[in-house]
């Protein structure tokens, strides 16, 4: 079992900076690929950003491309998003997701372990 908790959420204005970091305990090795995800109020939880298992291949949704960029340390068992020029539209739960399989997932269900989410809130 691996149990992940995500940190550093908060209120930040429009155009401002953010990260929010995701760390795991428990079975933490082998790695797992990691991804975020968000869930806005009234909407459906969608796909952010993943990472692999070593930090080398990363994939964005289109919505942040350029402005998150998704890391880790592995050495923490820890993974960041990074949030730049942050927008009203960004405003959501951000939950941290780890699969077990090799890959780079968009889809919530290729992920087998989720953590309880860390508010984000940018005002206008």
């Amino acid at each position: 079992q691996v149990q992940l908790v995500e940190s550093g959420g908060g209120l930040v204005q429009a155009g401002g900076s953010l990260r929010v970091s995701c760390a795991a305990s428990g079975r933490t090795s082998p790695n797992y690929s990691t991804g975020w995800f968000r869930q806005a109020p009234g909407k459906e939880r969608a796909f952010v950003a993943a990472i692999s298992r070593s930090g080398d291949s990363t994939h964005y949704a289109d919505s942040v491309k350029g402005r998150f960029t998704i890391s880790r340390d592995n050495a923490k068992n820890t993974v960041y998003l990074q949030m730049n020029s942050l927008k009203p539209e960004d405003t959501a739960v951000y939950f941290c997701a780890a699969a077990r399989a090799l890959g780079l997932w968009v889809g919530g269900i290729q992920y087998d372990y989720w953590g309880q989410g860390t508010q984000v809130t940018v005002s206008s």
